[in-house]
């Protein structure tokens, strides 16, 4: 029990822990649709224009939010646009936005001689890098997600299995898409100093395909991954802690661990659907 509580004395480990607890619930709720939807990829990539916009951003003396957040927003409206018509598919519009406006940064950096800022901990995930700021921000981005998927759950759910049959029954798909991506981005971006760019996407896929292979109801999945997300999140923060390695990387690897156990419940959950049959 000590060494559960030992980590609780530091001030920044009560920030950490909050903070992965809010974007693991969180995560694990957006989670649900980007898998359902077919958009596993969308977080990587949105993640990669955050850091470019970041970089932009701190270039004009912004704040590090305010850069990435315009620029992650950015990238979601010009995804939603270019993919609006079926021509071009989502996974090559993410490819191609994402991926320049990540060079965008790149080449800024590269040009710019005295560009001193230090991005290790957006890369890989930093306990010591959740200040009270971070943790607002996270907790804002956390009610307002949470808020909004509560209201827009029925929009969410019938563009998310049949869009024809959402349009026919009176909802606008369109803007529903354009939220949906939005409170993406903005998960994304809340995530990045706790997971890291290069974890992001984990986090929102692996609560979620672990929570599908759980049950299949569709409530269920969304109560399951939250829960998953949240535990994993508070569970990673203890091993960074403990073994001195990158949050991000601890997180990922803790979900992996989780996400393998299912695979071994998924077939025994399927072999008592048989045995009950009658």
């Amino acid at each position: 029990m000590e060494f559960l509580l030992e980590p609780l004395e530091y001030e920044f480990f009560r920030h950490a822990l909050l903070a992965a607890f809010m974007i693991g619930a969180s995560s694990g709720l957006i989670g649900v649709y980007v898998v359902l939807r077919g958009m596993s990829y969308v977080g990587h990539g949105l993640s990669h224009a955050a850091i470019g916009g970041a970089i932009v951003g701190i270039t004009l003396n912004l704040n590090f939010y305010t850069g990435a957040c315009a620029m992650g927003l950015l990238a979601a409206l010009i995804i939603n646009k270019i993919t609006k018509n079926n021509k071009i598919k989502l996974d090559a519009a993410i490819g191609i936005v994402t991926t320049a406006m990540f060079a965008l940064g790149v080449a800024i950096v590269s040009k710019m001689r005295n560009f001193k800022q230090n991005f290790e901990a957006v890369l890989f995930g930093n306990i010591l890098g959740i200040t009270g700021e971070d943790l607002m921000i996270i907790g804002l981005v956390t009610c307002i997600t949470l808020i909004t998927m509560f209201f827009s759950y029925r929009a969410l759910l019938f563009s998310t299995f049949d869009s024809e049959a959402a349009q026919v029954s009176g909802i606008k798909t369109a803007p529903v898409q354009l939220l949906f991506s939005l409170l993406l981005t903005l998960s994304v971006i809340a995530s990045l100093n706790v997971v890291g760019v290069t974890m992001v996407a984990a986090t929102l896929i692996a609560p979620a395909v672990t929570a599908r292979m759980l049950t299949d109801s569709f409530s269920k999945m969304i109560i399951y991954s939250m829960f998953l997300g949240a535990i994993t999140g508070v569970t990673g923060m203890y091993l960074s802690y403990i073994l001195n390695v990158p949050s991000g990387t601890t997180i990922v690897l803790f979900s992996a661990l989780v996400f393998s156990l299912s695979l071994l419940i998924k077939p025994a959950r399927s072999l008592k659907k048989r045995l009950s049959l009658p």
